[in-house]
């Protein structure tokens, strides 16, 4: 590798590095996507330029092939950005996990088929350039399939209830021990002669990946797609062994490391060991079904109309907004940044309150907001807002339900039992917004709505938000 790839590669890095940076607070958030933009930009053309230079004798079809092959594929991600909803984004990320995943697979089974570069007389390099492969293709599949799985939840194509099979786990322990008992062939056969071995343990890995997915509640998922997250970043790591390329190994554990860190903080927030995400039934209880009255609800919701609503807003001081999946749905988030101003205008201080896995991914509620215009500073998380509750007047769940459910602290039972809630209860008022009373993601009741402090306000938010504005104003 010549001196100017070798120092592109580093600016990439960095650049990928300032990313991760960047995203991780609201106000620098632009500038992180910019600088990955960039940085993979420039690992694209140094490592097109690079393969083109050191194979000269495919310079002319494999430039034709290459061009060929990111022009369709700017083409399919264009096409897909333009087109998606911000509703749809958690299902789109799922998605392009796959991608990563299927490539690890492709160019696991390319770098076995066609080893360039590697010595197979070196019985050393040779044995760890299988076992890259053999890795990179397990985890791939793994990627691969488990984030269609993810995809599908998300979307609403396969319901969101855990497929909990009679001892799931040993079934896990078994496929995971063949997997690696398959490895022994595979590196004792001459030649290539191992891809039998090679595709058996693809096709295992990819049966793995559905089960340990079809596993999860639906209530899990965002913890899902970060998970995920972090497998397309240990398979892309893979891929840059395999293809001896430095700045995708570097960008792999990037990734893998990020998504690994943010799934362990999500699996605090809801109280979950991350042991449990990797090997299926997460958020399961081990089998215990959402728990649900025999009698139905428990109480009597009681209603507010928005005129009433609006007089309580006026009247009050302090006001806590938690936008929830409900939010994204309708699109309010644009009327929420209205009704906020208004509120500030007339002196009452408004908050926003965010649980880590509000929305079906990670920050998503934080994204529209921004989208919307809603000043960062007033966007608090959890840990940061639960203890103000007591001292608010008015609460306003906008479309969220299982992350205000009292049951998560009060139900050992329920199968959201220990996961941190935001306590909109302990408010003076607490208004939801909601269509109707059906239960949430995780498909369990919700004791929030029959309170004494708590009033329904029925009807889809943006309209709900509309009359609200309007009602302060």
């Amino acid at each position: 590798m010549s001196g100017v790839a070798i120092v592109a590669y580093l600016s990439a890095g960095v650049l990928f590095i300032r990313s991760l940076g960047g995203l991780s607070r609201q106000e620098t958030a632009k500038d992180g996507n910019w600088s990955g933009m960039v940085g993979m930009g420039l690992a694209i053309v140094v490592a097109a330029w690079t393969w083109l230079t050191e194979t000269p004798e495919l310079r002319v079809n494999g430039l034709t092939m290459l061009v060929a092959a990111m022009g369709v594929g700017a083409l399919i991600g264009g096409m897909l950005a333009a087109r998606v909803e911000m509703t749809g984004m958690p299902e789109l990320v799922a998605m392009l996990h796959s991608f990563v995943g299927l490539a690890a697979v492709l160019v696991g089974f390319s770098s076995y088929l066609g080893p360039r570069g590697i010595d197979v007389s070196d019985s050393v390099r040779h044995a760890v350039h299988l076992i890259e492969v053999w890795v990179g293709v397990a985890v791939g599949a793994v990627t691969l399939t488990g984030s269609i799985i993810a995809w599908g939840k998300l979307k609403g194509s396969i319901g969101g209830k855990p497929l909990l099979l009679p001892g799931r786990h040993a079934l896990n322990g078994v496929v995971a021990l063949a997997i690696v008992g398959l490895a022994v062939p595979y590196m004792q056969a001459p030649g290539t002669d191992g891809v039998s071995s090679l595709i058996l343990m693809t096709v295992l890995a990819s049966l793995l990946g559905v089960h340990l997915v079809m596993a999860i509640g639906g209530a899990d998922m965002p913890v899902v797609v970060s998970l995920l997250n972090s497998y397309s970043g240990w398979a892309a790591a893979a891929a840059g062994f395999m293809l001896a390329n430095d700045l995708l190994i570097v960008t792999g554990a990037l990734v893998g490391a990020s998504g690994t860190i943010l799934s362990i903080i999500m699996c605090r927030a809801m109280n979950r060991s991350i042991l449990s995400v990797v090997f299926g039934g997460f958020g399961t209880g081990d089998g215990a079904k959402p728990a649900q009255s025999a009698d139905g609800p428990q109480g009597e919701a009681k209603e507010l109309k928005a005129d009433e609503v609006g007089q309580r807003l006026r009247e009050a001081k302090s006001v806590v907004i938690v936008p929830g999946y409900g939010m994204a749905v309708s699109r309010a988030q644009g009327a929420v940044n209205e009704l906020t101003r208004l509120l500030r205008e007339k002196g009452v201080n408004v908050r926003f309150a965010i649980h880590p896995v509000a929305g079906r991914l990670p920050g998503h509620m934080n994204v529209l907001l921004a989208e919307a215009g809603v000043p960062y500073d007033i966007v608090l998380e959890m840990e940061h807002i639960n203890q103000d509750f007591p001292s608010t007047d008015v609460v306003l769940v906008i479309g969220a339900n299982d992350i205000v459910n009292p049951a998560a602290l009060t139900d050992p039972t329920s199968s959201i039992a220990g996961m941190p809630v935001l306590e909109v209860w302990k408010s003076k008022l607490t208004v939801v917004l909601k269509r109707g009373m059906a239960a949430g993601y995780a498909g369990v009741e919700n004791p929030l709505f029959f309170l004494d402090g708590t009033r329904m306000l029925f009807g889809d938010a943006k309209k709900s938000i509309d009359a609200l504005v309007a009602a302060v104003r």
